[in-house]
């Protein structure tokens, strides 16, 4: 039986929340480090290690699947699943890409169909 608490974070849609959050820090970071690489090599080499987006891939996979998973299994809904798996195939398919401009396109990509997957899955949660 699942506690209250966790009820809570499932119905009131702040999973979802949490996963619109975490995809817009990520945006950030990916706009931010492409401006510091174009000023700043040495810095950049540092926000650009793999470590980061692949660490950064597993948190949105693991969140993707709570939130989106628990979301479908409460309102029967496909695309808020559907849309939230794309964005996560287009950020793991970013990882095989060179750093640079298509890395980064792919990435925001990616991050932007999970933010709206997230979205739409709190909003068939109503």
């Amino acid at each position: 039986m699942r506690s209250s608490v966790a009820r809570s974070w499932l119905h009131e849609g702040r999973l979802d929340r949490f996963g619109m959050m975490l995809s817009g820090l990520c945006a950030v970071h990916c706009v931010t480090t492409v401006a510091v690489m174009a000023m700043l090599a040495s810095v950049g080499g540092t926000l650009l290690h793999p470590a980061i987006h692949e660490v950064g891939l597993v948190l949105a996979v693991l969140l993707g699947i709570v939130a989106l998973g628990a979301g479908y299994l409460r309102h029967g809904h496909k695309l808020p699943t559907f849309v939230g798996g794309m964005g996560l195939a287009v950020m793991a398919l970013a990882l095989t890409l060179p750093h640079g401009v298509p890395e980064a396109i792919a990435t925001l990509t990616g991050v932007g169909l999970l933010a709206f997957g997230h979205h739409l899955n709190r909003r068939a949660g109503c």
